[in-house]
This record gives structure tokens, C-alpha cells and sequence, in this order.
């Protein structure tokens, strides 16, 4: 992926789309900062993942990650990249200036983390988790641990990683066996092995901050017994802590990614929090990481679609219907439906994203309680969306891509079965997409009936919706309603239909979004050359075509699910709260 190929769409989106400038300068920790100062920014960013981490993607799949002996040898190239990253100022574009960070919004971190990914995303798993842990030691930790540990993780100059996964214990996290035994000097003796753990080893950087779930001698069973541990991997007397990788995973991508087995043999470590809450603490970390993972879904799609567009506008093959002569693959209505759909994809998505991350800062630094609630409940219910929607376009997208190269598109010399390869690991980590489902109807959206999400989609700015827009709407909310009341006679309902109901929300909300970048669509060719109007109308009618139809799909497969959950015969009307509900 080049990123300055990017630049100007990202900007057009900010900008004149979500209005984000106006938007972080109403807040008082972004007030100085203006849209000029943005794209300076964007536009350093750009030149930096350009000319210094685009250039390692296909080496460093090809050379991949060294084991020796407990060892971790990255591709050449990958650490003086990263030094340079971290030297550079990178990692603290919006930490706290009171941490030495630069303050800026968060959405200006997420741009740089999805062009990072899309121009390698191997590169990119290690400084990935440094924002999460971040602010998991600034909220949570002790004094002592966060004059130790926090500058460090702030700039970059060590990296973290985030222990959960053990062989038994994947998603179930109450089964967790790790142990941390408190010592009489406060700190306390972490035991146990741990696996999947990106970057747990490797030569990056001199020290590694492990963050370990594991169990205090005295916890409670399941996830309510979990602690979390500070465990470096050198101490601060020098010392190298017992911390031992054991091996690094043979995987499918990703290979300039060291995926570790960790073993803690009696390691030194420190609570992070209270006893027993490991995992309030440790979500802190998750929930950044989900929209970071959303952000890789549109980095890998964008750099799919910046080769197969390359590709197509080369590559002559037969003629194009109404041609007289062979054409240009680019010009068959094939090859243009699958680039136009990928593309609004990408830029319906990067605006839900960039959406997301403005109301993490509004909900951060408001002064107006009513915003924060709107903008914690926007973040709630739309992380998750965001989280397996984008990922999963992300992969079946660039597969999608590749297929415009035909046969060519399945070797290596062109670089793109490496991106489908990359990307599908994001459906699995930071929580697979069904249990982002799970997550966003079972206990988000269900758990008050359904009354956030109908607030939500009540509240989304800009001009009004169209009535196709309002039906679909309305036909979310009132199926919503309809689950909420069958789930109490089919408490299997809700998990049978949660990935439908999930892909159902993500296109009402991709509709909006393209609801904002139509509006700021110039349709005035005297204000705006003809070739800048279709820049935007294309994929416009791409997505009204060939993407939003899927609604109607999934509506009716969680329709057809809550009739056989109730055996009710089609038409009959359920009740909630003595009020009819929708008639299936």
C-alpha cells in the first residue's frame, strides 16, 4: 500500500465529510489544533510509511522470523525501521502531553495505524498493542509501576504485549491457570505458560513489558478471578527476568510477525489494578485494539484495491462490450463491479471508523455529560461492528482483488496473495467476529431491549435519510425489539442469528455513511471537475447496488430464525411491554 495514494481521499473524508477538525477543536485538549496542522501530520506520517516500512512487506514475509534458542531474529530491516519509528515520535502522537506525548486526536493515530498495516502489516503487529497498553498502565497501574514502565511504552522505546491465550483457554478466559503469588517486597511470582502472544520475543527493541493474565493463590473460579501482572522481560536492575519463549509459530501470514509460546518460571511481576479485576484492566487494551484491528481490515482492503486497480488499468484482455478493439480489464463490468464494490468498502468504512474515533475523544474530554453518554454508547455498540464487518471485508475483499489479477493474482511475485493471507488472521484475534456478534447483541444491544441501539439510530448526524433509509432503520429496530422478546422463550436465538444481525447493523450504518459522503459530494460541475463528482458517485451506487441488498438478506434470515424459535405461524404479532411489535 502506498499511503500518500491515500492522502487526499483521507483528507476529503476529515475534512469536508465528518467535519473533524470543528469537531476535536471543540474540545478543549485539541483547541490549538487546526486542520492545517492535521494534514502536516498525515502528510509526514505518509512520507514515513512510504519510505521506510513499505518497502520491508515483501521481505520480510519472504525471510520471515528466526528462532534460537529462546532467541527471536526479526527480518532484516525491521529493527532499524522500528528504532526509527519510535525515535521519530510516532507511538505518541495522541498520548497525554503530561506523558510527553503530542496530544493530538486519536483519529489522526488511527490513519497512521491503517496505512502501517496496509503497507505491512507484519511490521506492524509490534508496535500495534503500544496505545492499549498505554492506557492500561496510566489508568490502572500504581505510581511506582507507572514512573517505571509508562514513559518507555508511551515513546516506543519498549514494546508490550498482551498475555491471555493458553492452550486450553482461548476465548474462555475463566479457564486460565497462570498463577501470581504475592511476595513479602509487593511484588509477586507469575507461573505459567502462555500462547499466541505476538511479539513475545524478538530483537526490536532491550525491553519487552509482558501485561499477564493469571489467578492470585486465594481467586475465585471463571473470569472473576483473574488478575493482571506487569511482567518485564528485563528487570530493573538489568537482569534478564525468567521469561522463556519457547518457540514461535509455523503460520499461515504474518510471517514477519513472531507469534511466541511464553513460559513464566517463577518471573517477576506486579499487580496492575485491583486483585481480581485483570480483566476490567486488560480491556482497557482490548477495546483499543478492536478499532485498531478494524482499521487493519481497511488497510489490507485499501492496498488490495491499489494493486488490482494498477493491474486492471495495464492488463488488456477480449473486448469490452460496445468495443471494438481488445480492452482494458478496467473497462469489462466485471472487473468494475468488484473494484467499485471494494471501494465502498473502504470509504464507507473509513468514515464509520474515523466516526468511532472522534467519539472515543468526545467521550474522553466533552464538557457536556449528554455528549459522552451519546459518544460511550456509540463506541459500545459500534466497536464491535466495526471490529468483524471490517475484518471480514478486509479478507474476502482482497480475495476478491485477487481475483482481478486471474492466475497472476496466485503467485508471489505480485504481492497480493500476501494480503489475503495477512488478513485473515484479524477475523480471529483481539476476539473472533462471532464473539464480537455475541458481544453486540447478547450483551450490548439486548440487555436493554434494544433501546441503545434505537437511540443510536435516532441520533446519527447529518441530513436526513431518504425513506428507503428510514425503513431499513425502523425494520432494525423493530426486529431488534422482536428478538428481545423471543429470546425469553429461545434463550438460543440470539447466538443463532447474532453474526446476520451483526452484518445487518454494519449496512444500516454504512448506509449513513455514505449518506454523509454523497452529501459532500460537489454535483455542481462548475465547482468541480466531472472526474471528482464520480470519484464518489461510483462506489456510491456500487454500495446501493451491490452491497446494501445483503440487508434484506440477513433481515430475513433472523426473521425465519424467530419462527422457528416461537413455532409461531407468519403474521402473528408478538407483544413487549403490552405494545405490538413488528409481524413476522
Amino acid at each position: 500500500m502506498q499511503a500518500r495514494q491515500a492522502l487526499a481521499d483521507i483528507q476529503h473524508l476529515l475534512t469536508n465529510v465528518l467535519q473533524a477538525p470543528a469537531q476535536w477543536q471543540a474540545l478543549a485538549p485539541f483547541a490549538d489544533t487546526d486542520a492545517e496542522l492535521a494534514a502536516q501530520v498525515l502528510d509526514e506520517a505518509a512520507k514515513f510509511v512510504d519510505s521506510a516500512i513499505a518497502p520491508l512487506q515483501r521481505s520480510g514475509d519472504e525471510e520471515g522470523c528466526r528462532f534460537d534458542a529462546g532467541q527471536v531474529h526479526t527480518p532484516a530491516g525491521f529493527r532499524d525501521a522500528y528504532q526509527a519509528f519510535w525515535q521519530a515520535g510516532w507511538p505518541l502522537l495522541s498520548c497525554a502531553p503530561d506523558d510527553g506525548g503530542q496530544g493530538l486526536p486519536a483519529v489522526l493515530e488511527c490513519v497512521l495505524f491503517e496505512w502501517l498495516a496496509g503497507a505491512n502489516h507484519g511490521w506492524t503487529m509490534a508496535p500495534g498493542l503500544l496505545h492499549g497498553a498505554y492506557e492500561c498502565i496510566k489508568h490502572h497501574a500504581s505510581d511506582e509501576l507507572k514512573a517505571q514502565y509508562l514513559p518507555k511504552i508511551a515513546t516506543g522505546e519498549w514494546l508490550a504485549t498482551m498475555c491471555l491465550t493458553e492452550a486450553h483457554a482461548g476465548s474462555d478466559l475463566g479457564l486460565v491457570r497462570t498463577r501470581g503469588v504475592p511476595q513479602p517486597d509487593g511484588s509477586a511470582r507469575v507461573n505459567g505458560s502462555k500462547i499466541f502472544i505476538s511479539g513475545g520475543e524478538h530483537d526490536l527493541t532491550d525491553n519487552i513489558v509482558h501485561l499477564v493474565l493469571a489467578r492470585l493463590p486465594d481467586a475465585p473460579a471463571g473470569p472473576k478471578g483473574l488478575s493482571l501482572f506487569l511482567v518485564p522481560k528485563v528487570l530493573p536492575d538489568g537482569s534478564r527476568n525468567a521469561v522463556v519463549c519457547e518457540r514461535i509459530e509455523e503460520k499461515m501470514g504474518l510471517h514477519g510477525s513472531p507469534t511466541c509460546v511464553m513460559r513464566f518460571d517463577d518471573a517477576t511481576g506486579w499487580l496492575v489494578g485491583e486483585p481480581n479485576k485483570g480483566l476490567n484492566a486488560m480491556f482497557v487494551m482490548m477495546n483499543a485494539a478492536r478499532l485498531h484491528v478494524g482499521l487493519q481490515g481497511i488497510g489490507l482492503l485499501e492496498a488490495a484495491w491499489q494493486k488490482a486497480s494498477a493491474y486492471a488499468a495495464e492488463r488488456r484482455q477480449m473486448r469490452a462490450p460496445g468495443a471494438t478493439d481488445t480492452s482494458l480489464i478496467q473497462d469489462h463490468p466485471a472487473i468494475r463491479r468488484t473494484l467499485q464494490t471494494q471501494r465502498a468498502w473502504i470509504d464507507g468504512g473509513r468514515v464509520l471508523a474515523y466516526h468511532t474515533a472522534l467519539q472515543l475523544d468526545i467521550a474522553k474530554h466533552s464538557a457536556n455529560a449528554g455528549e459522552r453518554a451519546a459518544a460511550q454508547r456509540w463506541c459500545a455498540l459500534v466497536t464491535p461492528v466495526l471490529k468483524a464487518a471490517l475484518t471480514t471485508e478486509g479478507f474476502h475483499g482482497a480475495s476478491a482483488c485477487l481475483q482481478v489479477f486471474g492466475g497472476h493474482g496466485y503467485v508471489r511475485e505480485w504481492g497480493i496473495e500476501q494480503i489475503v493471507r495477512d488478513a485473515r488472521v484479524a477475523m480471529i484475534y483481539e476476539g473472533t467476529n462471532e464473539i464480537q456478534a455475541i458481544d453486540l447483541l447478547v450483551r450490548k444491544v439486548l440487555a436493554d431491549g434494544g433501546q441503545g441501539l434505537a437511540a443510536l439510530l435516532a441520533s446519527l448526524p447529518g441530513k436526513a435519510p431518504g425513506a428507503a433509509a428510514r425503513a431499513r432503520r425502523h425494520t432494525l429496530v423493530e426486529i431488534t425489539q422482536t428478538l428481545a422478546i423471543a429470546a425469553q422463550t429461545d434463550p438460543e436465538l440470539p447466538y443463532w442469528v447474532a453474526d446476520d444481525y451483526l452484518r445487518a447493523v454494519a449496512l444500516v450504518l454504512l448506509e449513513w455513511a455514505w449518506g454523509q459522503i454523497s452529501a459532500a459530494n460537489p454535483r455542481d460541475p462548475a465547482s468541480a471537475p466531472t472526474s471528482a463528482f464520480e470519484r464518489w458517485d461510483q462506489p456510491a451506487k456500487a454500495f446501493a447496488q451491490w452491497v446494501l441488498p445483503e440487508f434484506d438478506l440477513r433481515t430475513t434470515i433472523v426473521r425465519q430464525r424467530i419462527v422457528q424459535a416461537l413455532e409461531i405461524k407468519p403474521k402473528q404479532p408478538l407483544a413487549l411491554d403490552g405494545k405490538a411489535l413488528i409481524a413476522i
